[in-house]
């Protein structure tokens, strides 16, 4: 496929991505360079110094929700992006209605409870919807550990092992790497199943 032939394919799906911080953020930007066109974003955090190590982020924008500031952000890189923004914690009734339209959903959340909560969910709701979840990626060094397995709809993209501690915290060349790879699992998921995939729902 030509370049023009991917975006023209991007241009009809919707991705939706649970959490901007570093994973999310990051996954976000590079979908729209890619060429996605229409993004849903859930996020309830705020921007904070530490988080500037990692996440697709500004120093002039601490302080501001994370989905307005990413936001700004992704529509520099394309201002013709659809996008839409929740600045909501997630519950399970709210992740049904929010993400039936995505054709793709990005699991992104930091907190392990909220992770749980979206991929039992979606497993429930909408059980042959792909789902790209990211799981281990604290620390550095390690790249060939870094992995994607797939269980069935599933995506895991990282170590699933390396769990955030003080002595082994997210840093950038990881955390990047894994929302990449999610990203990129994504645009094989688009660009290369979904035909099939359609045919299950």
């Amino acid at each position: 496929m030509t370049l023009e032939q991917i975006k023209e394919k991007l241009s009809k799906y919707t991705v939706g991505i649970a959490g901007a911080g570093g994973l999310g953020s990051n996954c976000a930007a590079s979908l729209v360079r890619a060429g996605i066109l229409r993004m849903f974003i859930a996020d309830f955090d705020v921007v904070s110094e530490p988080n500037l190590n990692r996440q697709f982020y500004f120093a002039d924008q601490l302080g501001r929700k994370k989905v307005d500031a990413l936001a700004e952000n992704l529509l520099r890189i394309n201002p013709f992006l659809e996008l839409t923004i929740l600045d909501k914690k997630l519950e399970a009734t709210s992740i049904v209605e929010l993400f039936a339209t995505c054709d793709v959903i990005v699991e992104a959340f930091d907190d392990t409870l909220q992770k749980q909560l979206l991929i039992e969910t979606v497993l429930e709701h909408f059980p042959k919807k792909p789902i790209v979840i990211g799981i281990g990626m604290a620390g550095w060094g390690n790249n060939n550990l870094l992995k994607t397995e797939v269980l069935e709809t599933m995506y895991i993209c990282g170590d699933q092992v390396t769990e955030i501690s003080p002595d082994c915290p997210p840093l950038g060349p990881r955390v990047g790497i894994v929302a990449n790879m999610q990203a990129n699992q994504v645009l094989e998921i688009l660009l290369g199943k979904m035909d099939e995939l359609w045919k299950l729902y």
